[in-house]
C-alpha cells in the first residue's frame, strides 16, 4: 500500500503520528451496485488521545477535557463513508481527526477587557433622551382649551 499523503498537522509543527493511528475498513451502508459488496470503503480512524507522547501535555490534557463525551478508553475515533473510493475515505477521516484535535487543544479565548463609555457620549445620550421627552409632553392634549 501506498504511504498518505504526508503528515496531517494539528497545529504548528505538530502532527498525528502515522504509527498511533488504527484503522478500520468495512463496507459502506447505501444503495447498492456493482462492486458495492466487496469493497470496505468506509474508513474508521481510531487514535488513543490518553496514551499519545505526540501532543504537548497542556494540548492533551485541553483535549482530553473537551472531548470528554466522545472518548471510549481514552480514544477518539472518526468516521468517513462519503466517498467511493477507500483512499478518499482515508484522507477525509484523517483530516477530520486533524480538524478535531486542532480544535480541542486549542487555547481558551482571551477573556473580553471591559471598556468604559465616554462621559461625552453618555452626557449626549441623557441630552438627546431629555429632549425627545420634552417633544412627546408638548404632544399630550392636556393644555388645550
Amino acid at each position: 500500500m501506498e504511504s498518505m499523503s504526508g503528515p496531517y498537522f494539528i497545529r504548528g509543527s505538530v502532527s498525528l503520528p502515522e504509527a498511533e493511528l488504527m484503522w478500520r475498513f468495512s463496507r459502506s451502508s447505501g444503495p447498492g451496485g456493482q462492486h458495492v459488496n466487496t469493497s470496505d470503503s468506509q474508513v474508521e480512524l481510531r487514535f488513543d488521545l490518553a496514551r499519545t507522547e505526540a501532543l504537548p501535555p497542556v494540548w492533551k490534557e485541553r483535549a482530553l477535557r473537551r472531548l470528554a463525551g466522545r472518548l471510549v478508553d481514552g480514544v477518539v475515533s472518526v468516521r468517513a463513508s462519503e466517498h467511493r473510493s477507500q483512499w478518499r475515505n482515508r484522507e477525509a477521516a484523517a483530516v477530520r481527526l486533524a480538524a478535531l484535535l486542532a480544535e480541542a487543544s486549542a487555547p481558551p479565548p482571551k477573556p473580553r477587557k471591559p471598556t468604559r463609555i465616554p462621559r461625552g457620549i453618555n452626557e449626549r445620550r441623557l441630552r438627546e433622551k431629555k429632549q425627545r421627552a420634552e417633544t412627546k409632553r408638548g404632544r399630550s392634549g392636556r393644555d388645550w382649551g
